[in-house]
């Protein structure tokens, strides 16, 4: 089995001591990514207090942000956006959120159509409102 490790130099830092992806024969397997800006405290769509708590957030913007987060890291692992198998969602309200967030995905995600599962989860490790674990199948020969 081929095993390769993934550091994309676009989509923004982890947040702890693990890849953005990494290759397990014919698949990739990518590391929870949030829409944060890379080299910056930025977070699109996110306003935030002194404190550092969410004040409000647009999560329109922050799945865009998500997504093409998720993009770079799929393309820097050397695979197509179209060979994404499995998509994992977590979102931090459900209710208020679930409608627009499908907006964006059929944006992203229409042709493809991947597996899907989608969660509301108490808090994400940074103040963001959403998060994608994504599988990709991309055998190469």
């Amino acid at each position: 089995m081929s095993d390769h490790i993934t550091d994309s130099q676009r989509a923004p830092e982890p947040v702890g001591p693990y890849p953005h992806a990494r290759r397990a024969g014919d698949y990739i397997f990518l590391s929870g990514v949030g829409p944060r800006s890379r080299g910056t405290r930025e977070i699109p769509g996110v306003t935030l207090s002194d404190e550092g708590n969410i004040v409000d957030y647009c999560i329109e913007t922050q799945c865009r942000s998500c997504f093409e987060n998720v993009q770079n890291v799929v393309e820097d692992s050397g695979a197509r956006w179209d060979e994404v198998v499995d998509v994992a969602v977590y979102l931090t309200d459900m209710k208020k959120d679930f409608a627009a967030f499908n907006r964006v995905y059929e944006e992203y995600f229409g042709e493809i159509r991947p597996c899907r599962t989608t969660v509301e989860v108490g808090a994400l490790p940074t103040p963001i409102a959403v998060e994608l674990k994504v599988i990709v199948y991309a055998p190469r020969g």
